[in-house]
């Protein structure tokens, strides 16, 4: 996957990290401030918010029955002129900007005003087939978020996207639970979703408490992790209070980066330093009892102890039935100079 700004992602890379804010910056700009500068001190790769508002997010039939629901909306979201701010100093800081989009606008928004890297569709989308051709229109890159859909609304919405000739997309696994526990968010999902499209890259929308669960979807081939953050957990908020602290994230995303290394190559590769051991860890073809010059080695006078720097136990017919050049003590390694 390339990224709008020309990043490339893909498993030959680190996993790319995505500090998504939500609601836990209050509204505020200057603490939207802040939580970038946290975010870029811990590694991550892009900040993310929602562009949500009233107009846009719910119907007014909702807003009548939970009249709560539009004063929560404004106390937590973020004018354009606002986002663009943030853009702007994400820009200057070397951190790339992302924000959710909920209308056409807000895509043109994003893509137009704040150069956003990719357009993030939440998971809410996943069957808004009309919203998601718009976007794939767009050519934009598309990280689609998959929480609540089952396999074949994820081919849906796959389809719809491919068809408008976009395939610069990745898909994240995703369970839509806030809090998630970690026996639901069934990572196997990962495989399953890259072997049922296999040109495309998977990552993981992480949920859950902790990030046991992220390190383990990288070690599964998750290109992306996207995970709550917050500057203080403790504070009552949307989704605060499962939103990981900078202290922690930087952890993730060192555990998260060994688990990438480790991966290594699907081909068999044994190092110069392991091939070295062999010398010290493997058994060699040993003299179980005092053998006489002259005499025909057989083979109830070998064993097998290290080192292993003699004849391997796989080579016994180069050992057995030859006579030996010298007297060799029981005990001691067989080398080939010992040996007519």
């Amino acid at each position: 996957m390339k990224l709008n700004n020309g990043r490339v992602i893909s498993q030959s890379s680190k996993p790319y990290f995505i500090a998504e804010f939500n609601t836990s910056h209050f509204g505020s700009v200057e603490t939207s401030k802040e939580m970038i500068d946290a975010a870029i001190e811990v590694g991550c790769d892009c900040v993310k918010f929602q562009s949500w508002n009233t107009e846009t997010l719910y119907s007014d039939t909702y807003y009548k029955q939970n009249p709560i629901s539009k004063r929560f909306v404004k106390k937590f979201s973020l004018s354009p002129k606002e986002l663009k701010e943030l853009a702007i100093y994400a820009e200057s800081k070397d951190i790339g900007f992302a924000s959710t989009p909920y209308s056409e606008d807000e895509v043109d928004f994003l893509l137009n005003d704040c150069k956003a890297p990719f357009i993030k569709i939440a998971s809410m989308e996943i069957n808004n087939i009309q919203f998601l051709r718009y976007i794939a229109r767009t050519k934009s890159a598309i990280i689609l978020s998959t929480g609540m859909a089952d396999f074949q609304e994820i081919e849906v919405a796959v389809e719809a996207i491919l068809e408008e000739g976009n395939e610069n997309l990745t898909i994240l696994h995703c369970v839509s639970i806030y809090p998630a526990e970690p026996e639901i968010t069934h990572l196997n999902n990962l495989i399953t979703l890259k072997n049922r499209f296999p040109s495309l890259q998977v990552g993981y929308s992480d949920h859950t408490i902790g990030f046991d669960v992220p390190v383990a979807a990288v070690a599964l081939g998750a290109t992306i992790i996207e995970k709550h953050f917050t500057l203080d957990s403790s504070l009552i908020g949307m989704d605060n209070q499962m939103a990981m602290e900078p202290a922690e994230f930087k952890k993730m995303i060192t555990s998260c980066n060994i688990s990438w290394a480790s991966l290594g190559s699907f081909d068999r590769h044994v190092s110069k330093d392991e091939l070295d051991q062999r010398i010290n860890m493997r058994r060699s073809i040993v003299s179980k009892v005092d053998i006489k010059s002259g005499q025909t080695i057989k083979n109830e006078d070998i064993q097998f102890k290290r080192p292993g720097d003699g004849f391997p136990p796989t080579e016994v017919d180069k050992v057995v039935g030859r006579q030996s050049k010298v007297d060799i003590s029981a005990d001691t390694v067989i080398y080939p100079d010992l040996l007519e």
